[in-house]
This record gives C-alpha cells, structure tokens and sequence, in this order.
C-alpha cells in the first residue's frame, strides 16, 4: 500500500482537485444563469405561452438543440477560436470554461423550461383570474412552483459538468482528468489514474448529496 501511495505527487493531485473545482463551479454559474434566462424565454414565448412569440421561440429553440446536440469533445475544437480569443489561452482552466459553459447553457435552458412546464395550468389561470400580472405570475407562481426540479437539474448539470472537465483535461485543460491522462494513462502510472478517478467520484457524490439535501429542504409539497 505503501508502494501505491508512494507513486502519487500530491502537490500535482491537490492542484488538480483544486482545478476541478474551479472549472465545474465558475462554468455550473454562468451556465445556470444564462440557461435559466434562456429557459423562461423559452416558455413564454411558446403559443400557449404568457407572452407568445412564434419566431423568437423557435429561433432560441433550435439554437438550444443545436447546442445540445454537439458532443462536447466536438464542440471544444469548434470553440477554440473563440476561446482564444475572449480567454487568451485554449488550456488550463480558462481554456476550458467556454466550451463548458456553450455545451451546459442550453443544457440548463432544455430543463428549465420542462420544469415550468410542468407547473399545473389550473395555478397559472387562478393567479390570472385574481389579476397578477405576466411579470407576478413568473415570480410568485412559476419560479417558486419549480424551485425543486429547477435544483436538480443543477445537480445534475454539475455532475454533468464534472465529466466534461475531465474530458477537457485529455486536451490539456487541466484538472484531474488531465492528471489521470497524462500522468497516469500516458505514463502507465495506474495508482495516479485511479486515484484521480476516486477524487473525481467523490466529487460527484458531494454534489449529488448536496442537491439532495436542498432539493428536500425546499420541497413542500
């Protein structure tokens, strides 16, 4: 056991973690609050929708399916012009955060707008007949009503987003899927890859556990 533990730099291990983390939690921000525009957008601008707008939706909608429907080892290469540009570097952290938030916006959006669909019409047309506005209605009635489904697709957004960074450190974004690729599948150094593997399960388990506890904690019904 020793031996295993030994062939580990734990320095380069608590960068990559430390790596990780900020990739996951900077793009899982951006990307929430851009896909939750996105998504209100998305609802109601469709025909049965508060404010019906025909063309805008189905233009925002096959933008957010266009997106969805790219892999995200794809999209990396497509972005890397534009990374280089807005960020200045297409590796390490910065490099990587573009594509991730491209590939989880419209992620976020997709599922926005299915929980709010979700909300019983009968609520919307009641809040109407008692005279709230479109702006009250989305407020007081749409966000509050999807609150819990709105949380868990964050959580597994992040575990989502968790899996990309390590496919973005295969090209030298960093984090502990560049470790566990270059340091340990390239080098056939088995006890760094499977160590970077467990931080990176532990790190999903956390933010499952996480979305768990408040998706229960804010769930009334």
């Amino acid at each position: 056991m020793s031996e295993f533990f030994s062939q580990i730099d734990w320095e380069a291990m608590l960068v990559a973690i430390q790596e990780t983390f900020i990739m996951t939690i900077i793009s899982l921000v951006i990307a929430v609050i851009l896909g939750f525009i996105l998504g209100i957008i998305l609802y109601i601008t469709k025909e049965d929708g508060l404010y019906p707008q025909k063309i805008v939706h189905r233009i925002l909608d096959f933008i957010v399916n266009l997106f969805r429907a790219i892999p995200f080892i794809i999209l990396i290469f497509l972005l890397l012009e534009v990374t280089l540009m807005t960020m200045g570097t297409m590796l390490g952290v910065k490099g990587a955060l573009p594509a991730l938030i491209v590939s989880s916006a419209p992620f976020y959006a997709r599922m926005c707008m299915i929980a709010l669909s979700e909300i019983d019409k009968g609520t919307i047309e009641a809040s109407k007949a008692m005279g709230a506005s479109n702006w009250q209605i989305i407020m007081k009635v749409l966000i509050p009503e999807a609150k819990p489904a709105l949380v868990s697709s964050i959580t597994v957004m992040g575990i989502s987003l968790v899996g990309y960074t390590a496919m973005a450190g295969c090209i030298g974004a960093g984090g502990l899927g560049n470790l566990a690729y270059m340091y340990g599948y390239v080098r056939q150094n088995m006890p760094v890859m499977y160590t970077a593997t467990f931080f990176v399960l532990v790190i999903v388990f956390m933010i499952q556990i996480i979305g768990d506890l408040i998706v229960k904690k804010i769930d009334k019904r």
